[in-house]
């Protein structure tokens, strides 16, 4: 097992099943360090939650270790590993007051009386929540209860914070406004803070890395934008954001690009991410955002004719299908700029888009 070194949680080779024959999270080997924001983001059944569970201390690893701050910590009970926990359904207690429900976890740590209301005053201020100490949580509203939620977490000055789909239960714009506000008390208090969620959207608002799950492992660890940008694997391409995928065979390795033959649509020029032979099935990702409208002859690598089958007005673009290469749901997204506002269903056009743009992954 390594030794102590400067990552604040280290999951070392955890495994864990419930009938000790399926594996929910599979040899998880993952680093986080000290002030990070760190996400797992995945489907349902993937292994995210899970895992903060086994961080939590909530569940036990039925193999590997999980190292706080150089210290194992399986072990370790939950309330002794000084780590606030911030649920989707916040877990406050209805009976209590705000500022009751902010004591509770200094009165289980002995804080002194002078000291804890200290913590509560400067908790509420964080949380904006000033004026309403007296309150109970039926009396505030969702997003002020999930700020209750928060501050109860910091209040004793944890080293770590976790956080399970916190904003699952709010509608839309509070969720929005709440995935800011989670993100600059972050970036104030400098917690280390793991997050949960299955929103690809909030994940990309709001951390520093994001663990990619699926089938109790990680697909791809990395910044937001090197996820989006540069996905490793055809799930990352499809989970993080909107995707074309179009399917074909490598006909020839050119360096870091390959040429891909599309059926009964020619050829495609793009990178070569995960692919290394010629002869083998490839799946190209690419961003609706990349392609262009009618591109200049000659100015594109790869350009193709494509017939308009909707188009949705969404403000700031148009999100166009359209059909090409085959594919009848293939997405361009437009900005009115670009004449789409213009554009009708049946239209006859042309589309292409950059080598770099295009990325051929694995299709196994």
């Amino acid at each position: 097992m390594p030794g102590t070194n400067e990552a604040f949680v280290r999951f070392w080779n955890i495994q864990k099943t419930y009938d000790g024959e399926t594996l929910v999270v599979k040899n998880l080997n993952m680093e986080i360090e000290r002030g990070e924001f760190l996400t797992m983001l995945g489907p349902s059944g993937s292994g995210k939650t899970t895992t903060l569970m086994m961080l939590a201390g909530f569940e036990a690893p039925t193999h590997g270790s999980i190292l706080l701050a150089g210290r194992s910590i399986e072990k370790v009970p939950p309330h002794k590993r000084d780590i606030g926990i911030v649920f989707q359904n916040y877990a406050l207690f209805p009976h209590m007051t705000v500022e009751e429900n902010l004591a509770f976890p200094l009165k289980v740590r002995k804080v002194g009386k002078a000291e804890a209301e200290a913590r509560i005053g400067r908790a509420l201020d964080m949380a904006r929540l000033g004026a309403y100490g007296r309150r109970r949580p039926g009396q505030l509203s969702g997003g002020q209860q999930q700020r209750v939620a928060l501050a109860r977490a910091l209040v004793f000055d944890p080293k770590l914070v976790l956080m399970d789909e916190p904003l699952g239960a709010l509608d839309k714009q509070l969720r929005e406004h709440m995935q800011i506000e989670i993100k600059h008390i972050h970036e104030d208090l400098g917690v280390t803070v793991v997050y949960v969620t299955h929103d690809q959207g909030e994940a990309l608002t709001m951390s520093d890395r994001i663990a990619v799950f699926n089938d109790g492992a990680i697909q791809q660890l990395a910044a937001p934008a090197e996820l989006y940008e540069r996905p490793q694997n055809a799930f990352v391409a499809e989970f993080i954001g909107e995707n074309n995928r179009l399917h074909g065979k490598i006909v020839a390795m050119n360096g870091t690009t390959c040429t891909v033959e599309i059926p009964s649509a020619g050829t495609v020029q793009a990178l070569a991410i995960n692919v290394e032979t010629a002869g083998r099935p490839t799946v190209l990702s690419l961003r609706p955002e990349r392609v262009k409208l009618n591109p200049a002859p000659g100015s594109l690598p790869n350009v193709f004719n494509a017939r308009v089958t909707e188009l949705i007005y969404l403000g700031d673009h148009v999100r166009t299908r359209v059909s090409v290469c085959g594919h009848e749901d293939f997405v361009i997204k437009l900005p009115n700029s670009e004449g789409a506002a213009h554009l009708e269903p049946g239209a006859e056009i042309t589309i292409g888009w950059k080598t770099e743009d295009c990325r051929a992954l694995d299709a196994s």
